[in-house]
């Protein structure tokens, strides 16, 4: 049995415990702990004009993270490719991994990580590509942070910095497999993404990313990760009761609603009183999330490595209070 590392991927959810301007800060908070605890990686993900996520800008983030940790590698899980230009994304992470060297990578997603209009706002004064783009996009991104282009490319010319001190390590994001070749083809690792699309994520994509690798011939050595919800405590009672609130909020926005995170006692006191077609729908919702003591946590992750040949698994933690969300990253530590 391989060893697992865990690394976290970091929503910024806006905890219910603390005012909505502090969640920012309860990432630093976190990302400090996971420092101390051993995590792996932690990378902070991009949202934009979200009532439960208040991270517009992982870039930004990424820096402070960095600047107030010691060894944990840091990195966004990701950049919304679509929406930037690729020299502007490889112009701040070249930044990034020259002031954190071997610390800092760059994960970039399709998604635009917002609505149609913050898509537009954001492409403003042009025209969103809704990711029709993307393709050509990471393979800019990549060829500028590598230097890689033919000496006839028009961009040829162009340095990311006078001279690179470090680059950071490429991983491109995934949740149905509809990347895996193209990040296979262009070198960047693969990041799968369980906690998005459970019916949609299967090994065969990490296999479909190894073979593209390996027809490309690319040197570096390939890595993969599993991205998986958990919520961990003490017992799997009061594990189940802290899952409510992420589990609702996902279970809402399958049936179009939208609202601040609710407290674990609203989630259940709302599910008794549920259509039985939606306590379905909610209990489908849960039974994608590992929930539990850190030692069914542990377990399942064995499985999810097994499974999913990968050494290293990512969890997504989202809590009502941040207090739980501190909890279970530690437990799950302490259970290594």
């Amino acid at each position: 049995m391989m060893a697992i590392k865990l690394s976290v991927v970091d929503q910024t959810p806006v905890h219910g415990s603390h005012s909505k301007k502090e969640a920012p800060l309860l990432s630093v908070e976190l990302a400090k702990l996971c420092d101390e605890l051993d995590y792996h990686r932690y990378w902070v993900a991009e949202h934009h004009d979200s009532v439960h996520f208040a991270n517009p800008c992982p870039e930004i983030l990424v820096a402070h993270l960095a600047s107030v940790t010691k060894n944990i590698k840091v990195g966004s899980g990701g950049v919304m490719l679509s929406n930037y230009s690729p020299l502007k994304v490889a112009e701040c992470f070249a930044m990034l991994a020259s002031l954190f060297p071997g610390r800092i990578d760059l994960g970039v997603g399709r998604a635009p990580g917002g609505s149609r209009l913050t898509s537009a706002a954001l492409a403003y004064p042009n025209q969103p590509s809704n990711g029709q783009y993307y393709v050509e996009q990471a393979e800019l991104l990549a060829q500028f942070l590598r230097g890689s282009f033919d000496t006839e490319h028009p961009l040829s010319a162009i340095h990311v910095m006078p001279e690179m001190r470090d680059v950071p390590e490429l991983w491109m994001l995934g949740s149905s497999g509809g990347s895996a070749k193209l990040a296979g083809q262009l070198g960047y690792h693969l990041a799968l993404a369980r906690f998005i699309d459970l019916d949609s994520c299967h090994p065969r994509i990490f296999e479909e990313h190894e073979k593209a690798w390996k027809e490309a011939g690319h040197e570096h050595t390939l890595q993969r990760m599993l991205s998986i919800a958990c919520i961990c405590a003490e017992t799997e009672e009061e594990a189940k009761l802290r899952a409510g609130t992420a589990v609702y909020r996902k279970f809402a926005s399958q049936i179009g609603q939208r609202e601040d995170f609710l407290t674990p006692s609203e989630v259940r006191d709302r599910y008794r009183t549920m259509p039985v077609s939606h306590q379905a729908l909610f209990d489908r919702v849960e039974a994608s999330y590992t929930i539990g003591t850190p030692e069914q946590c542990w377990s399942e992750f064995e499985v999810f490595s097994q499974t999913f040949n990968t050494d290293e698994i990512s969890l997504v933690t989202v809590t009502y209070s941040q207090a739980d969300r501190l909890s279970s990253y530690s437990l799950l530590a302490n259970n290594c």
